[in-house]
């Protein structure tokens, strides 16, 4: 990564911040203020890490000389049971536990269910949604959405109610334009599909090597709109299967 500079040999700037030029030709305005805060605050949880490891191991500590945690949990089971023995015989006390708890399971089953659901309908919502809504697919793709959702949709996740990315070596996608930062929804898109090896396929006509994708794919194909979604269309069958297409198109 360098400076960009002009003609006169000064450095570019981008609403006062210098511009740098990445190794794959995209540019990037450095933040500097908005980075040191981002390395401050990432300081700032490290210590909190740390902080915390160190007390958890001061709290085990406490159980050293204990090689089998399952053993020892029994015995002192086994111990309380012996306790109760004046109101039942020990092997009823296990009895009673497992009706209490099975009655309590039976009921708030209903209830973890329909949170289950919510939470499905919001992880839908959130990155489903991010799909439909996304100004980059808009712009830049030539495909419907729903069909780069099905091919990008296992790259995202919600995490503490937001949509976080990942690449497909399962790290977290960070932004170019915010160092430190988690890359947001369009800008992790962008850099997937800028890594996708159909890219040229599934991009509008004449940004398969340049607009914003990185500058070194292949070239453009040529190949008209009806031609590029026929070639995505049986890509994504090669993919994913004709089963899973038909239930696509429904």
């Amino acid at each position: 990564m360098k400076l960009k500079l002009d003609e006169n040999g000064n450095v570019v700037l981008q609403d006062g911040k210098p511009v740098y030029v990445h190794d794959d030709g995209s540019e990037v305005a450095f933040d500097a203020p908005q980075t040191v805060a981002t390395i401050s605050r990432l300081n700032g949880e490290l210590k909190t890490t740390r902080e915390g490891k160190e007390k958890a191991e001061t709290a085990l500590k406490a159980f050293d000389g204990i090689d089998d945690p399952a053993a020892a949990k029994k015995a002192l089971a086994t111990v309380k049971n012996y306790d109760d023995k004046e109101l039942v015989d020990a092997g009823e006390v296990e009895k009673v536990k497992a009706e209490a708890i099975k009655a309590v399971e039976e009921k708030y089953a209903p209830i973890v269910q329909q949170r289950d659901d919510l939470q499905n309908q919001l992880h839908g919502e959130l990155i489903g949604g991010g799909f439909a809504r996304s100004q980059m697919i808009k712009d830049k793709i030539s495909v419907p959405a729903d069909m780069i959702q099905a091919q990008f949709g296992r790259n995202f996740k919600v995490e503490n109610g937001k949509v976080v990315a990942y690449d497909n070596n399962g790290q977290q996608i960070f932004s170019r334009a915010r160092p430190g930062e988690l890359a947001d929804f369009d800008e992790a898109l962008n850099l997937l599909v800028d890594g996708y090896q159909f890219k040229d396929q599934i991009l509008k006509g004449g940004q398969g090597n340049g607009g914003g994708f990185g500058g070194h794919g292949n070239p453009n194909t040529g190949l008209k709109r009806s031609e590029m979604d026929a070639k995505a269309k049986a890509d994504y069958i090669r993919s994913h299967g004709q089963e899973s297409y038909l239930k696509l198109e429904k």
